[in-house]
């Protein structure tokens, strides 16, 4: 990659990973995205250690480093490194590119920001879909509990009325007379 070509959005879209919950991008690929190998980039986080508290940057542990080498084969050669790789939230990318103080690190920040604005954008839309749905769910929910009523109050209007037990109409209860013969 030539030091005048930024790489495009989707590009380090693809680069973004969710570790401890938080979107996050690897030092070896922010390495290569500011133009610098990933030790001069982890010397430089180190001697402004200050910088970069937790919420910024995080080393991952075994387990994690594992299974990025595991889900991603650009991080094959990590599978034997002593050296447990650095994970750098948005804010992280930024200050690293301020202290790596070079004209495409700053350039290629940009583009590292807007990356993870987008991403941000499209979860947010997700969850807004997610929320209509689960309130259509819900509709339809409550108006299959009336239809399932109405339907049973048809019912019962189709069946047919209960026998009566009495007559109707006008009725003599007379006692039962013998009439003589004559």
């Amino acid at each position: 990659m030539k030091d005048t070509q930024i790489i495009p959005i989707e590009v380090i879209e693809n680069k973004i990973y969710l570790i401890r919950g938080q979107k996050v991008m690897i030092d070896r690929d922010l390495a290569d995205l500011y133009g610098v190998n990933t030790k001069s980039l982890n010397q430089a986080v180190k001697r402004n250690s200050k910088r970069f508290p937790a919420d910024f940057m995080f080393v991952l542990n075994k387990d994690e480093k594992n299974e990025l080498v595991t889900n991603c084969d650009r991080f094959k050669t990590l599978k034997h490194s002593t050296s447990l790789p650095c994970a750098f939230t948005e804010h992280g990318a930024i200050m690293l590119a301020s202290i790596l103080n070079s004209q495409r690190a700053v350039e290629a920040s940009v583009y590292v920001v807007r990356a993870f604005v987008r991403l941000r954008e499209i979860l947010s839309t997700h969850k807004e879909l997610a929320q209509k749905l689960k309130e259509l769910e819900l509709k339809i929910e409550t108006h299959d509990e009336q239809i399932t009523s109405i339907i049973a109050a048809i019912n019962q209007l189709l069946e047919p009325p209960p026998e009566l037990k009495r007559k109707m109409g006008f009725q003599v209860k007379e006692k039962k007379v013998l009439y003589k013969k004559r």
